[in-house]
C-alpha cells in the first residue's frame, strides 16, 4: 500500500468536514441573509461542489486500496500453500528413505551420514564466509566511524599514528642510546652498555581530503613526532619534543600527481622493515640515503600492460648541505641556499605484477650546487639506483645503491657535503666536495601473513683520502669517521591489524679515518599500536 493514496485520503476526509461545517453555516446565513449577501452565498455554494467531487475521488482511492490488500493477502495465501507443500514433499521423501531394503540399509545409512557430513561441511563453510563477511562490513563501518573527526571545514579529516613503546639494551658505546646511528669509543665515565625504555618514537598523523579541482583529487597531511630531541630538565629523556617530520598537499588526476610540501625523497623511495628506528629511518648514514625535504614534484603514470608500467617523477628540491643550523631561533642560509638556485631530481621506475605483488626496478639522478663564499662552489650530483623484486611468494629482496658527491644533506658522509684544508674565513682555503657511495639490501620472508623476518646490511664508504687531504668539514658527528656500516635482523609479528611486536639485533661498526673501528650492538623489543 502506497503511502501517498493515504495521505491524500486523510487530506480529503478533513475537506469533507469542513464542507458540512460550511453547509451547515451557509444554511444558517441563507435564513438570515439578505439580497445584498447572495453572491457570497453562491459561491460557498461552489466550493462545496468542488468538495463533493474529492470526496468521490476519496472514495475511488479507498476502493482501490482495498482492492490492493485483497491481492496481497492472496499472495500471501498462495505462498503458504507452497510451504505445505514442500514440506510434505521432505516428510514424504524421509518415509520412503527408512523403507529402504534391509540389503541396502547399511549402504543407504551411510550415504546419508556422508550427505549429512557433506551438507555440515556446506553450512560451515556458509557460516564462517558470512562471518568473515560480516567482520569486513563491521570493519569497514568502525572505519569510516573512527575518520569523522571534527574540522573547521566541510572536508573529511582522519586521524592516524601508532603508539610505540621501544625497550632497549646497548652493548658498546653508541651516539644515541634509543635509536642508535654509530658507534663510539667509550669515554671515561661509560660503561660497557646501558638498558633503557623510550616512547618518544611514537607518531601522530592528520590527512585532509578536500574537493575535486580541475578533476584532481586534493588531499594534504602532516605526520609529526616526539623525536625533536629531549630538554634539559629531571628526567627530561622521556619527554621527547614534538616535531614536524612531513607535511605535503597533493593533487591527484588518473594518470598525473603533483606533490608540494615537504616529503621524503623520491627519489629514494625504499626503507629498510624496522620497528627499532622510526625517529630516523633504519640505515641512516649506513647506506640509506633520506630527507624530509621540502619539494615541489610531478609524478606520471603509464600503463604498457595489463601487469606492468612506468612511473617518471621530477621536481625540485630545497638544496640541504648537511649543516647544522647557524641560530636556535632564527633560519639563515646554508651552503646550498645561498648558491640562489634549487637542487634538481628526476626517477624513472618500471613495476610488473609477480606473484600477487609489484616488481619494481628504478633509477634516479640528483644535482644541486653550493656557495661555499668567495666564489668557492661545489657541484653536488648524485645517481641512485632501487629494486623490490618478490622472488618467491614468501621471499622478497628490496634494496637500493648511490655515489655522489656532496650529497650530505641527503645522508650520506655522515651529513657532510664539503670539505675543506683551513678556516672557511679565509679566501684561500680550499673547498671540494666529499665523494661517497653506498647502500643496502634486505632479504625479507613471509611465511604467514602474521609472520615477518627481515635481515639487512647496509654500508656508506666516504674516500679516506680526500678525508685525510681536507680535514675540515661542518658535521654533526666526528669529523673523522670514513665509513659506517650497520646490519640488522628482526621478527615483527601481527596477531591482530592494529597490534605491531617485534625483536631486532643490530649491529654497528664505524671506522674512523685512520682505519681503525669501534664496534656496538643492541637488541630491541618493540610494541606498537596502530590508529
Amino acid at each position: 500500500m502506497r503511502r501517498f493514496p493515504l495521505v491524500r485520503a486523510v487530506r480529503l476526509l478533513g475537506m469533507l468536514g469542513l464542507a458540512m461545517l460550511l453547509r451547515t453555516e451557509i444554511t444558517s446565513a441563507q435564513q438570515a441573509a439578505s439580497p445584498a449577501d447572495a453572491n457570497s452565498t453562491n459561491s460557498l455554494a461552489e466550493s462545496v461542489h468542488e468538495l463533493q467531487t474529492q470526496v468521490k475521488e476519496l472514495r475511488a482511492l479507498l476502493e482501490q486500496m482495498h482492492t490492493d490488500m485483497e491481492r496481497a493477502n492472496r499472495a500471501n495465501v498462495e505462498i503458504q500453500e507452497k510451504l505445505r507443500q514442500t514440506e510434505r514433499q521432505l516428510e514424504t521423501a524421509l518415509q520412503s528413505s527408512q523403507r529402504t531394503a534391509p540389503g541396502t540399509a547399511a549402504g543407504a545409512a551411510d550415504a546419508s551420514r556422508a550427505s549429512g557430513q557433506s551438507l555440515g561441511e556446506g553450512v560451515d563453510r556458509r557460516l564462517s564466509t558470512l562471518e568473515e563477511e560480516q567482520q569486513l562490513i563491521s570493519g569497514k563501518i568502525n572505519e569510516q566511524y573512527q575518520t569523522k573527526v571534527e574540522s573547521a571545514s566541510k572536508y573529511r579529516v582522519r586521524l592516524s599514528g601508532i603508539v610505540l613503546l621501544n625497550l632497549f639494551g646497548n652493548r658498546g658505546a653508541v651516539d644515541n642510546a634509543d635509536f642508535p646511528i654509530v658507534a663510539r669509543p667509550p669515554g671515561a665515565l661509560d660503561s660497557s652498555g646501558n638498558i633503557g625504555s623510550s616512547m618518544r618514537q611514537s607518531e601522530l598523523g592528520l590527512e585532509v581530503f578536500g574537493p575535486q579541482i580541475q578533476g584532481a583529487n586534493l588531499s594534504a597531511n602532516v605526520q609529526m613526532d616526539f623525536s625533536g630531541g629531549v630538554p634539559i630538565t629531571p628526567n627530561g629523556v622521556n619527554s621527547g619534543v614534538f616535531r614536524m617530520r612531513t607535511a605535503s598537499l597533493r593533487l591527484d588526476w588518473s594518470h598525473t600527481s603533483l606533490v608540494a610540501g615537504q616529503d621524503p625523497l623520491f627519489l629514494s623511495p625504499l626503507t629498510p622493515t624496522s620497528l627499532a628506528s622510526l625517529a630516523v629511518p633504519a640505515l641512516s648514514y649506513s647506506g640509506n640515503l633520506w630527507a624530509w625535504t621540502p619539494q615541489v614534484r610531478i609524478e606520471h603514470r603509464v600503463s604498457l600492460s595489463e601487469n606492468s608500467g612506468m612511473l617518471f617523477q621530477g621536481g625540485i628540491l630545497d638544496p640541504l648541505n648537511g649543516e647544522l643550523p647557524q641560530d636556535e631561533f632564527e633560519r639563515l642560509p646554508q651552503a646550498g641556499e645561498k648558491s640562489r638556485q634549487p637542487a634538481f631530481a628526476s626517477r624513472i621506475a618500471w613495476s610488473r605484477r609477480a606473484f600477487n605483488r609489484s616488481i619494481t626496478l628504478g633509477g634516479a639522478g640528483y644535482y644541486s650546487r653550493q656557495n661555499w663564499s668567495f666564489g668557492r662552489n661545489v657541484d653536488a650530483w648524485a645517481g641512485m639506483g632501487d629494486w623490490s623484486v618478490a622472488l618467491l611468494r614468501w621471499l622478497d629482496l628490496d634494496g637500493e645503491f648511490y655515489r655522489g658527491r656532496g650529497i650530505g644533506g641527503i645522508g650520506a658522509g655522515f651529513g657532510r657535503s664539503a670539505l675543506w684544508n683551513g678556516p672557511l674565513s679565509n679566501p684561500n682555503t680550499a673547498v671540494r666536495g666529499l665523494d661517497t657511495a653506498g647502500g643496502w639490501a634486505e632479504l625479507k620472508v613471509r611465511p604467514t601473513a602474521k609472520y615477518e623476518f627481515n635481515g639487512t646490511f647496509g654500508e656508506d664508504n666516504s674516500q679516506a683520502s680526500e678525508l685525510r687531504q681536507f680535514p675540515g668539514a661542518a658535521t654533526y658527528f666526528d669529523p673523522g669517521l670514513s665509513r659506517n656500516r650497520n646490519w640488522m635482523t628482526n621478527v615483527v609479528y601481527q596477531p591482530k591489524s592494529d597490534l605491531l611486536l617485534s625483536i631486532e639485533y643490530r649491529r654497528l661498526r664505524t671506522f674512523s679515518v685512520n682505519g681503525t673501528s669501534v664496534n656496538a650492538n643492541q637488541v630491541n623489543l618493540g610494541m606498537a599500536v596502530l590508529f
